[in-house]
């Protein structure tokens, strides 16, 4: 071997452990990279919201809404959800867990006749505030949306006692029903500067009066984000 052959070899050998080198050196740096790369995070569960995971169904679907006129078309769309189950799927209403949330304006309609009986008008006043419409009038009965331009022409919305039938026929069929109790609270306090009574008392005999298959919940718009991280569906009904 000659002088040049020798030195050619020795920087061969150089360059190969050169490569080498810089190869390891990418690869201890990937697997830095790799081990200091933070996991994906999953939502924390919390025990406010373990009746969501607890309702049966393989298909879950969560239905917003912020106007009594809206509560209403959620409860169609729950049924027709749930017929379309039953008809098209060959499946039954336990297939579907179903969440209606009744906040904002539409908490009005979480509460039982008894509560209508005694609060109708402030109950129906809060409301009228929320949605920007005129007050039903003395009865307390919820009307179906935004004032219009001519209120009396309005098209009314169903009674109480069929609004309260519609959410019981709903739970029947498994359909649950999110309070939010931010708005209730609202709605306590409002009915105690009426009547003079306390607010606490009175947001007591509202929680203890809600409708079948109810759920307090802190905040509707939470409920919402929750229910979202245990796997529904999202809806959104308007007026």
């Amino acid at each position: 071997m000659t002088s040049s052959d020798s030195n050619r070899g020795r920087r061969s050998l150089l360059s190969g452990l050169g490569v080498a080198a810089v190869a390891g050196a990418a690869l201890g740096s990937g697997s830095a990279l790799a081990q200091t790369k933070p996991p994906k995070s999953e939502p924390r569960r919390h025990e406010l919201d373990a009746w969501m995971d607890a309702i049966p169904g393989d298909h879950r679907v969560f239905i917003d809404t912020d106007s009594a006129a809206g509560a209403t078309n959620a409860l169609r769309y729950a049924t027709n959800i749930l017929n379309a189950q039953v008809n098209a799927y060959k499946g039954a209403d336990k297939d579907m867990a179903i969440i209606i949330c009744l906040r904002h304006a539409s908490t009005i309609l979480a509460f039982t006749d008894a509560m209508w009986a005694k609060y109708g008008s402030a109950l129906d006043s809060m409301s009228a505030m929320m949605s920007g419409r005129a007050p039903a009038g003395p009865t307390g009965q919820p009307a179906a949306g935004p004032t219009a331009a001519a209120p009396a022409a309005a098209a009314p919305a169903p009674t109480t006692n069929a609004q309260t039938r519609a959410l019981a026929t709903a739970a029947g069929r498994g359909v649950h029903f999110a309070i939010c109790d931010t708005a209730t609270n609202a709605l306590a306090g409002m009915i105690a500067r009426q009547a003079g009574l306390a607010a606490g008392d009175v947001h007591a005999e509202l929680i203890a009066n809600i409708v079948p298959n109810g759920h307090m919940v802190p905040a509707g718009v939470m409920a919402l984000t929750r229910a979202q991280e245990h796997g529904y569906s999202f809806l959104y009904s308007s007026a």
